[in-house]
């Protein structure tokens, strides 16, 4: 499996979210599976089915927390003072042809914060757009063809 770049701040609230489903989290899914228990008859216990689904969807989020946590790579968002766009870094582009700019943090989804979208450095534009500084004018792959962005300004 793939390295996942998360910033220490990432990777230590994931590890809390762990935690939290590992202990907690299975604790109270046992509690509400047994008192839907108590209820009677499970095959038309709404209650019981639910707790089962709440649960194997808890323990989905966990697996995918340990794989994620196992084979992560803590990297510095520190270090954006280079100006080049790199993980952890907040990068404004222009495409061509448009006035408008959009903002993207460079990293993984679990990065994303609400006042910005996430681009995957494995993806064509952010593989495009690693390394690059503002100014730059870089060319990318898309499904409707090549597309031109401008690196507008860099972030961290």
């Amino acid at each position: 499996m793939a390295s996942t770049q998360l910033s220490r701040d990432a990777y230590d609230r994931l590890k809390a979210e762990l935690d939290d489903l590992t202990t907690r989290g299975r604790t109270e899914i046992a509690g509400l599976i047994e008192r839907a228990r108590e209820l009677g008859d499970l095959s038309e216990n709404g209650d019981y089915h639910a707790a089962k689904d709440d649960q194997g969807k808890m323990e989905a989020r966990i697996r995918q927390l340990q794989a994620m946590l196992k084979n992560a790579e803590i990297v510095d968002t520190s270090s954006g003072s280079s100006g080049a766009v790199g993980a952890g870094s907040i990068v404004t582009i222009k495409y061509e042809g448009d006035d408008d700019t959009e903002r993207y943090l460079i990293g993984s989804i679990e990065e994303r914060r609400d006042d910005v979208s996430v681009i995957s450095p494995g993806s064509p534009l952010g593989q495009a757009l690693v390394g690059k500084t503002a100014g730059d004018v870089v060319s990318y792959e898309a499904p409707g063809g090549t597309l031109k962005v401008e690196v507008v300004a860099v972030d961290v």
